[in-house]
C-alpha cells in the first residue's frame, strides 16, 4: 500500500504541528531506546525526525525496530513539537518530529557498501553504486544548482529573442579535431553516423536559414583522452547569431554572464568584462586560460641575464631559449630548501632542465647561485619584478612552450600555497585573437586552432596567402578563474575563405567537396556574416559548485579510461548484431 505523501522531509516546521502527515523517503537513521523508537526519513528535501511511541502500539514498535538504513518508508503521523533542548537547530525541520501512527515498508535494503551522511568513499565505489551515491546531499545540491544553472540559460537567452532549435545526434563524420564516436548503419552497410563533436555545421546552416538567432543546450561527444575537466559525452549551451561581429557576441553573452555570476555567485559584475590578447596571455601568464584572481606575472629576464656570470644563462642565450621568471609575494619565508627541491621537481615535471630559486633579502638575494649575481644585477632584477624582502624569485631558462608550461603550472601552485586568492570569488575575463592555424610538424600541414570554419582578422586575410601562420583568428575564450568556461569564433561565411582555409589545412578540392559540399553550397546560397559561441555547462556547474572534478556535476559519468563501472559500458554485444551491422568481430 502506498501513503501519499502530504509533505516533503524537509518542509515540517512549529507551523504544522497537530497536523497528520504522511511522509515517503529513506531511513537516513534509526535509533532504539527501548521504550522509544526513532528514525530519521530523508528525501531530498530534506530529512525529518519520526518517533514510534508505546501509545501507537508493540506491533507498530515491533515493525519500526525491523528498520535498517537505506530501507525505503512511508510514515503517516502528528507532527509534534520536539521536547525542549531536543531541537536540532541545523535542520530546517529540527524544531519537529512526526509521531507514527503507520509504516509501511516499500523495499528493503542490504547494508550500502558506503555510509550515505558518511566519510566520502574513494570515487570506483562511488561510481560503481552511483545510484547510491547520489542520494548524499551534497551531490544532491550539486544537481539542483545545475538545473537552476539550465533554467536561468534558457530564460536569459530567450529573453535576448533567441530560440531554441535541436540540432542531430546522428550526423556525418568531418574532422573537427577529437575523434568522433561513430555510429554504424544497419541500413546502409559499410555507412557510419557520427556523434556531434558540437552542433557546429548546423548551426551554421541555421543562420544560412534565416534563424538569425539560435540556443541549444546540447549534448556533445568526443572520443579523446580524459582528464579531471573532460568526458567522452558533456553538454553545452551552443549559441549562434546572425549579422554579428566578436565584440557583438561576446557583449550578448555577458548579459548571461553577468546573471549567473549575480545568481549563483553573489556578485554584480561590472561590464564589459576584462579583454586581453591571447599574445599578451601567453607572454604574462604562460597560457590562453590565465586565472586573474591573483598577479604573479611572468617576467622576460634575458636582458638581465646577460649581465650574469651564470654559465646556465648564457647557454640558453647562445640556444635562443627564453629566460622568464615569477616573483612569489612572501615566498622567501614561506618556503623552506626541502619545499624548493620540491618546487624544482615540481617545474621538472613540466620539462625545465632546473629552476633558479632567488630568496629576496633587505639587502642581498640568498640562494646557491646567488653569487652569480652582483649587486647592480640584483638591484635590476629587484624592479623587474617588484621585488620585497621576503619575496621568492624563480626563474626557468628554456624554450618558449617550456618556460610557459612550468611557470604557469608553478604560479597556480604558488598562489594556492600562500593563499593569494580567496577560492570562493570569481574572476571573468575574455581571451581574444588566438592564432588562426598551428603548424602540425607530424602531418606537415597547418591545423586549426579552433575548427576549420573560423573567420581570420579582416586585416591578416592577405597572410592566408603568404604566411598563414601570423594569421589571428576572430575568436574569443571565456575564462573563469583559469578555466576555459567557453569559446566561440565569428565564422566563415565567404565560400571562397573557405575553402581557401580548407586548402592550407590540406584538403583537396575535391575532398573539400566531398566531407563539406553541402556547407560549401549553403555558403554560396546567401550566408549571412554569423558566429557564435559555445559555454560548457558541465564546468560552470563545476565552477559555481566549487567542485574540482567533472565527474560530480554529470549524474552518471565515466571513469578517467571512459568506462562506466555501474553499467559496465562499453560491453561486448551478440554476434547477431554484429551481423545485422555488417560488422566482423575484431581477431584476438
Amino acid at each position: 500500500m502506498l501513503l501519499k505523501r502530504t509533505h516533503t522531509c524537509g518542509e515540517l516546521t512549529k507551523e504544522h504541528v497537530g497536523q497528520a502527515v504522511a511522509l515517503n523517503g529513506w531511513v537516513d537513521a534509526w535509533r532504539d531506546f527501548g521504550g522509544l523508537v526513532f528514525i530519521d526519513i530523508r528525501d531530498r528535501y530534506g530529512v525529518t525526525q519520526v518517533v514510534f511511541e508505546p501509545e501507537a502500539g508493540a506491533e507498530l514498535q515491533a515493525q519500526a525496530r525491523e528498520l535498517r538504513n537505506e530501507y525505503v518508508v512511508g510514515i503517516r503521523g502528528t507532527v509534534a513539537a520536539r521536547l525542549p533542548g531536543k531541537e536540532n537547530p541545523k535542520l530546517k525541520t529540527g524544531a519537529v518530529e512526526v509521531r507514527a501512527v503507520e509504516l509501511v515498508v516499500y523495499n528493503a535494503s542490504p547494508t550500502p557498501p558506503f555510509e550515505i551522511n558518511g566519510p566520502e568513499p574513494n570515487e570506483e565505489l562511488r561510481l560503481k553504486y552511483r545510484f547510491l551515491d547520489l542520494r548524499r546531499p551534497e551531490l544532491q545540491r550539486v544537481f539542483i544548482l545545475r538545473h537552476e544553472i539550465g533554467q536561468l540559460m534558457r530564460k536569459v537567452m530567450t529573453d535576448m529573442n533567441f530560440l531554441e532549435v535541436e540540432t542531430p545526434v546522428l550526423g556525418r563524420s568531418t574532422p573537427e579535431g577529437a575523434r568522433d564516436f561513430l555510429v554504424p548503419s544497419r541500413v546502409h552497410p559499410s555507412h557510419y553516423y557520427a556523434l556531434p563533436q558540437s552542433p557546429q555545421l548546423y548551426k551554421q546552416l541555421l543562420m544560412v536559414s534565416g534563424f538569425d538567432r539560435y540556443f541549444q543546450i546540447a549534448r556533445c561527444f568526443r572520443d579523446e583522452d580524459l582528464r579531471a575537466t573532460r568526458q567522452p559525452e558533456f553538454t553545452q549551451l551552443d549559441v549562434e547569431m546572425s549579422f554579428v561581429e566578436d565584440y557583438d557576441v561576446m557583449t550578448m553573452m555577458e548579459t548571461l554572464v553577468a546573471a549567473m555570476a549575480k545568481q549563483f555567485g553573489g556578485e554584480e559584475l561590472k561590464l564589459p568584462l576584462y579583454r586581453i590578447e591571447y599574445h599578451d596571455a601567453m607572454e604574462r601568464f604562460g597560457n590562453d586560460r590565465p586565472d586573474l584572481r591573483y598577479a604573479l606575472e611572468l617576467k622576460d629576464v634575458a636582458d638581465i641575464a646577460e649581465e650574469t656570470e651564470f654559465r646556465v644563462f648564457q647557454q640558453a642565450k647562445e640556444a635562443g631559449y627564453r629566460i622568464r621568471g615569477i616573483c612569489a609575494p612572501g615566498g622567501g619565508q614561506a618556503y623552506s630548501r626541502k619545499d624548493l627541491d620540491g618546487l624544482t621537481e615540481f617545474a621538472g615535471s613540466f620539462g625545465a632542465k632546473g629552476l633558479v630559486w632567488l630568496k629576496v633579502e633587505a639587502e642581498t638575494f640568498a640562494g646557491p647561485t646567488a653569487k652569480f649575481f652582483k649587486p647592480e644585477v640584483q638591484a635590476k632584477l629587484r624592479e623587474r619584478f617588484d621585488a620585497k624582502a621576503g619575496d621568492l624569485i624563480l626563474i626557468v631558462a628554456d624554450t618558449q612552450a617550456v618556460t610557459s608550461q612550468s611557470l604557469t603550472n608553478l604560479r597556480s601552485r604558488l598562489a594556492a600555497e600562500l593563499k593569494l586568492y580567496d577560492p570562493k570569488t570569481f574572476h571573468y575575463s575574455w581571451v581574444i585573437h588566438f592564432p588562426l592555424l598551428a603548424w602540425d610538424a607530424e602531418e606537415g600541414r597547418y591545423a586549426a586552432e579552433h575548427h576549420p570554419f573560423t573567420m581570420p582578422m579582416v586585416e591578416d586575410l592577405h597572410l592566408l596567402d603568404t604566411d598563414p601562420a601570423k594569421v589571428r583568428a576572430q575568436a574569443y575564450d571565456l575564462v573563469i578563474n583559469g578555466e576555459e568556461a567557453g569559446g566561440g569564433t565569428i565564422r566563415v561565411h565567404d565560400p571562397v575563405i573557405q575553402s581557401k582555409i580548407f586548402a592550407l589545412l590540406g584538403l583537396s578540392p575535391e575532398e573539400a567537396e566531398e566531407k563539406f559540399g553541402f556547407l560549401l553550397s549553403a555558403l554560396r546560397n546567401g550566408a549571412p556574416p554569423h558566429g557564435g559561441i559555445a559555454l560548457g555547462y558541465d564546468r560552470l556547474v563545476m565552477l559555481y559548485a566549487g567542485l574540482t572534478n567533472i565527474r560530480d556535476c554529470i549524474a552518471f559519468p565515466k571513469t578517467a579510461k571512459g568506462t562506466d563501472l555501474m553499467t559496465g559500458a562499453p560491453g561486448t554485444v551478440a554476434p547477431r548484431q554484429l551481423k545485422e551491422l555488417h560488422i566482423r568481430p575484431a581477431l584476438d
